[in-house]
């Protein structure tokens, strides 16, 4: 399996919004219902709204590579384009999407190792995301790879309120 990170451009927009759309789908399709992921799809994922955060000077997005096919991605936000203020000492994993068919293949790994390269070349302390409390999944692999609950967060999927647990891993 030969992997390869590159960072996204505008250029990328197109595959950028396929695979956010399918991998968001695959993902939370069967707990929520069609008419709160229509309603999220169509606000998160257009393709004005990723080409404001591709912009966004702020923000960073990185597709990860399997055999030459994108397999998914990474967006990392720092300062201002944080989804919560939590300080310039700190790097926000905003998004690790990877497809289906690329599942349990350490992917994953890979880009937690590219945030971290980044959080630390940007001389950062700390690195945090967001995850859905219901996505026992994910919340195992963060914890695995030493992240900790900190705290939590309301996301609106549609007009059905959930919570994200925060996670923190220090770097120093």
């Amino acid at each position: 399996m030969t992997v390869k990170i590159t960072k996204c451009n505008l250029e990328d927009l197109h595959i950028l919004r396929e695979i956010s759309i399918e991998t968001f789908n695959d993902t939370f399709s069967n707990q929520n219902s069609p008419e709160n992921m229509k309603a999220y799809l169509d606000s998160a994922f257009t393709s004005k709204q990723l080409e404001m955060e591709l912009a966004n000077r702020f923000s960073q997005f990185y597709f990860i590579w399997c055999d030459e096919e994108v397999a998914g991605y990474l967006k990392v936000n720092v300062h201002d384009a944080q989804s919560e203020k939590m300080g310039d000492e700190y790097l926000e994993i905003e998004r690790i999407y990877i497809r289906n068919k690329f599942q349990r293949k350490g992917l994953g790994k890979y880009l937690i190792d590219k945030a971290i390269e980044i959080a630390k070349e940007q001389r950062k302390s700390n690195i945090w995301l967001g995850v859905w409390e219901k996505n026992e999944n994910a919340i195992s692999f963060y914890k695995n790879i030493g992240f900790a609950q900190t705290g939590a967060h309301s996301f609106y999927m549609g007009d059905e309120e959930q919570i994200d647990i925060i996670m923190t891993k220090p770097l120093i």
